[in-house]
């Protein structure tokens, strides 16, 4: 039967690589077609990857933890005719074994195949020397960054494979170790943390620096991929940033006004936020620059509206788009976040769910943030925040009055406009904010 691979996909604009989280079928197992077989984490998505065929999957090619370009075959599946698409999974006695075995613990097997590596292992240690295909690339490679024998490490991974957690908590144990062992060494005044010297490439510190009590995290792989997202955004982006202040008594008693009987016909909450992203996009239409992009010492001004918006998860962040969001009414937004936020928070989205966003919209005020600096999405040109609205003495006339006021701050691309241009948006921003009212339709 002919056998098909299943490579990396293109999971995003400007993503070139992405990270195994977990497979979902191992070797010997069968699939069908659209089956999800495969988790992968990039820096704007975590999603399930489905086959491209029915059959039998022979071989993974890339461990859980790895991360691999776009393009990189990942799984090689064994298809089937449509007369043998009811054919049973092959019985584990027939699963391909070299596949089981070529990624370390990293990949769930079943217990007799894992058994075998451990075996495998345990006999390569014996003789002195490492077996091979039963470490991972990923552990072999962390092995030789920190000067680390193998041979030590006692795997909790399935079949006592060594895993990747199993290597960095032997280094951070070997550290605090050394540590103690020296306790009148002075300690550096300016140490590096140690979770920034996981972080960093190249050969490990000789100089230990976990002290007693001191908990090591071992970034997972989202974010992981947050890391270097927004390290390679900050490096390759000139950020530029000004906030301004706005009146927004008259929203706040529109969406009063309006909230319990929009709840009751729509059956979504009626927030702020798409208040917002509808004056965004209005103003952006004015002042096209804000929805661009910094390409090979060129701008190209994106035609399309497509909002990003921040969504924060327990353990991460994504950044799923309302594309078109220029076309969409109040009502129309507030449908669109209440789809995207539900769906990101069950990992259910998409992957054309977080492509193709022109501007990011980040709503800090949630957590009751007053002004915030936003890294940005690069490869986009702006980032805006709307932060918390809350009660404030501000001048009206030769008057002070209460008024619900909330700040608004932008972090834009110095390369692709300057700072008259953005006051000039957020000027524009404010008084579409200011200007909501009693009589401004939702739909």
């Amino acid at each position: 039967m002919p056998r098909k691979t299943i490579t990396m996909p293109q999971l995003g604009e400007s993503v070139v690589e992405g990270t195994v989280g977990k497979w979902l079928k191992a070797p010997g197992d069968r699939v069908e077609r659209f089956e999800p077989l495969v988790e992968v984490i990039t820096d704007k998505v975590n999603t399930e990857i489905p086959s491209e065929y029915s059959g039998i999957v022979v071989e993974l090619l890339v461990a859980e933890g790895e991360t691999v370009a776009v393009g990189t075959p990942l799984a090689v599946i064994e298809t089937v005719d449509a007369g043998a698409e009811e054919a049973p999974a092959l019985p584990p006695s027939h699963a391909p074994a070299p596949a089981a075995e070529a990624f370390g613990s990293a990949i769930a097997t079943e217990p007799s195949r894992a058994a075998t590596a451990a075996e495998l292992a345990r006999a390569a240690v014996a003789a002195g020397e490492l077996p091979r295909g039963v470490y991972s690339p990923l552990v072999r490679r962390l092995a030789q960054e920190y000067g680390v024998d193998l041979r030590q490490i006692r795997g909790t991974g399935a079949g006592g494979r060594v895993t990747k957690a199993d290597v960095l908590a032997y280094v951070a144990r070997r550290e605090a170790e050394a540590a103690e062992a020296r306790p009148s060494a002075p300690e550096p005044a300016t140490a590096v943390s140690p979770v920034a010297r996981l972080e960093r490439a190249g050969a490990p510190a000789a100089e230990p620096a976990l002290e007693p009590g001191d908990q090591l995290i071992v970034p997972d792989a989202m974010r992981s991929a947050i890391a270097r997202h927004m390290s390679a955004s900050k490096q390759t982006v000139p950020h530029a940033w000004t906030m301004t202040e706005v009146d927004v008594t008259q929203l706040v008693a529109l969406r009063q006004a309006k909230k319990d009987a929009f709840q009751a016909a729509e059956g979504v909450s009626l927030t702020y936020l798409p208040f917002f992203i509808k004056a965004v996009v209005d103003s952006l239409k004015q002042f096209p620059l804000l929805n661009a992009t910094w390409q090979g010492e060129r701008i190209i001004v994106k035609k399309r509206i497509n909002v990003g918006v921040a969504v924060g998860l327990e353990d991460g962040l994504i950044v799923p788009v309302i594309h078109d969001a220029d076309r969409l009414s109040i009502a129309g937004l507030a449908h669109a976040l209440a789809d995207l936020t539900t769906r990101a928070r069950a990992g259910r989205l998409r992957l054309e769910d977080v492509q193709g966003g022109t501007i990011t919209v980040n709503n800090t005020g949630a957590f009751g943030s007053v002004a915030s600096y936003p890294i940005i999405h690069q490869p986009q040109a702006a980032i805006i925040t709307m932060e918390a609205i809350r009660r404030a003495p501000v001048v009206v006339g030769d008057a002070i009055g209460i008024r619900s006021v909330m700040n608004v701050c932008i972090s834009f691309d110095h390369r692709v406009t300057d700072g008259l241009y953005v006051g000039r948006f957020l000027q524009s921003l404010k008084e579409r904010l200011e200007s909501y009212g009693p009589d401004t339709p939702l739909y």
